[in-house]
């Protein structure tokens, strides 16, 4: 379909922003009321592997990962095949007399940075989010907002623009508001989004979006956000001469450099980070770069 043909509504205004540049779910340990020398044990555990956690990242092993298991009241370390017998011995000594709190698991293999949908990606000056990790073939791309993309050519995983994600291929904005850039180094690229939790969400297809919908939406400012889908086919101004056509509205808030994150439900990938209105404090407007269109217009896929 021919993209000025179409005509949503258009969004005007100051307070409208794009939003350019890039739930953590607390849990508490309830202890039954019957006792309140249960209680204090209870919030000793806590404590406890809430500093065994601390003494963990203090040892400061690279090639470890760890987690809490509320379940097992064990914080799970991963050590990878670079760590050493004498660096495990490490961890413990660090935990001191919370040693006892620690499984240590080992993992085949060295773990490397992966960019992730949603985290942060720098370039042209500004910060913005990765949308989805798409494929052509064997060569492997990270889709996102083409207002981002616009701004630089090379992109960086880091805001030291020190460790390199890769070389823009594609950008399309005004109109349209997706871009494409070619990752530099394959298997960084990380299929799934990353939910802001210490958990990920494996993308398996694309879908359109429909009025109604629950989505997701994934983005280095703000992290997980979630709302509904309330319009299709929307023309937004921006100003300046920056219209867009045919986003996806809706009322997930969003904030400055949450710009081409990745907006899902389920395992689906919908769209790219566009703009809007409002905050994640008071709630907002945001639209979405439908993300078939630009699967289309590179030729690629979710993987």
């Amino acid at each position: 379909m021919n993209r000025s043909s179409r005509r949503g509504r258009i969004v005007q205004g100051s307070r409208l922003i794009a939003v350019l540049g890039a739930f953590v779910a607390a849990s508490a340990l309830t202890a039954p009321a019957s006792s309140a020398q249960q209680a204090d044990t209870a919030r000793a555990t806590a404590v406890a592997l809430a500093s065994t956690s601390d003494a963990v990242l203090r040892a400061d092993v690279a090639g470890s990962a760890w987690y809490t298991d509320q379940a097992t009241g064990k914080v799970v370390v991963t050590v990878d095949s670079t760590v050493s017998q004498a660096q495990i011995a490490t961890l413990r000594k660090a935990a001191g007399d919370n040693a006892g709190n620690l499984k240590v698991e080992r993992t085949a293999g060295k773990i490397n940075k992966l960019i992730a949908g949603g985290q942060a990606i720098y370039g042209g000056g500004g910060r913005c989010s990765l949308g989805f990790n798409v494929r052509s073939g064997s060569t492997y791309y990270a889709l996102t907002a083409g207002h981002c993309t616009n701004g630089g050519s090379t992109w960086y995983t880091n805001s030291a623009n020190t460790a390199v994600l890769g070389t823009r291929t594609g950008t399309s904005f005004p109109t349209n508001d997706y871009g494409i850039i070619r990752h530099s180094n394959a298997s960084a690229a990380d299929g799934r989004v990353y939910l802001y939790n210490g958990s990920y969400r494996d993308i398996t297809g694309a879908g359109n979006a429909y009025v109604g919908q629950s989505v997701q939406r994934s983005g280095s400012t703000t992290g997980l956000r979630g709302g509904t889908v309330t319009g299709l086919n929307a023309t937004v101004n921006y100003g300046g001469g920056d219209v867009v056509y045919g986003l996806i509205q809706t009322n997930v808030c969003a904030e400055p450099g949450d710009s081409g994150g990745a907006m899902f439900s389920g395992t689906t990938a919908l769209g790219l980070t566009s703009g809007g209105s409002g905050n994640c404090s008071s709630g907002g407007t945001t639209f979405f770069q439908p993300v078939t269109e630009a699967l289309s217009a590179y030729g690629v896929s979710v993987f």
